[in-house]
């Protein structure tokens, strides 16, 4: 598999592991696209957020995860933030936090 997937901190990744089992199975199974389709991973598996950010759209039926994540240097997807949505829009705090993230990994600080 062409692409790797690494998490923004150990934060981002216990948040992962903690969600619901039919929901971390569905975001197992996209992580597994998401390495061997890499960019080309579209909807309903990922969708674009604008200026690099990109959502990954697991479900299961506990509900709905989002994993906010990003591309960088030599084929490396990094996973910027995670959480469960209670709600029908992504929070722009989320969105936020991903991309100040983002800017992290970019500017070479992570």
């Amino acid at each position: 598999m062409p692409y790797t997937v690494e998490y923004f901190n150990q934060r981002v990744s216990d948040e992962v592991e903690s969600w619901p089992v039919g929901i971390l199975a569905d975001y197992a199974r996209l992580v597994e696209l998401l390495m061997e389709f890499g960019p080309d991973l579209r909807m309903p598996h990922s969708r674009t957020m604008g200026g690099g950010l990109l959502e990954l759209r697991p479900r299961g039926r506990e509900g709905i995860g989002r994993a906010l994540y990003c591309f960088a240097v030599g084929k490396r997807v990094v996973v910027l933030h995670a959480f469960i949505k209670k709600s029908q829009a992504t929070p722009q705090r989320d969105i936020d936090i991903a991309r100040k993230r983002m800017k992290e990994v970019r500017d070479g600080c992570k």
